[in-house]
């Protein structure tokens, strides 16, 4: 950051009085410029034993597989924004069971939720962010052409719990490291 969004004068990257954390500072009007981590939310459309994936039509990891998520907006639930992405990228009716997989990715700043879900029907299509929506068996998965780590590590406890029929609340944090697709 280099100006104030206030203002337009620039800013300083120093530790206000009474804080802990150095924070982008207004040289001119003082305001203090708080960055906080990007919220991601999205769904496991369920259709009985099949999952419904989102072949993606933007960057990042353009053509690779995910679940539909996306980033949360101002103004709205948690639950509204794993529905709206599930809407906008696969054109998909669902209905939110269940909190499931909470990921902390401290090294780019974002936070993952993902609910488990029951696909309401089978009238689902490529959203503008999608090349292509599927359903997949288990055994279907393009597990090495996956666009991230957190739709990995969701997708693998999602077939785990289900074999041991309880899903429990799966909570850590993903490390920094080469995509999933590439080993």
């Amino acid at each position: 950051m280099k100006f104030c969004s206030q203002c337009g004068n620039p800013v300083t990257l120093r530790i206000p009085e009474g804080d802990n954390l150095p924070r982008y500072i207004c040289d001119a009007c003082q305001t203090i410029h708080y960055q906080n981590p990007n919220i991601v939310t999205g769904a496991i459309p369920v259709l009985g034993d099949k999952i419904l994936l989102c072949k993606r039509a933007i960057e990042p990891r353009y053509g690779l597989w995910t679940l539909p998520a996306g980033f949360m907006e101002n103004a709205e639930t948690l639950e509204q924004a794993a529905m709206r992405e599930s809407m906008e990228e696969a054109r998909a009716n669902v209905r939110l069971d269940q909190l499931y997989t909470v990921f902390s990715l401290p090294h780019v700043n974002q936070v993952y939720v993902m609910f488990r879900a029951t696909l309401l029907d089978e009238n689902f299509s490529a959203g503008p962010e999608s090349l292509e929506v599927r359903l997949f068996s288990e055994d279907e998965i393009p597990w090495h052409e996956l666009s991230f780590k957190t739709i990995y590590h969701t997708l693998k406890y999602f077939f785990a719990d289900r074999r041991h029929g309880e899903f429990i609340l799966r909570s850590h944090q993903i490390e920094r490291g080469p995509p999933v697709h590439q080993g």
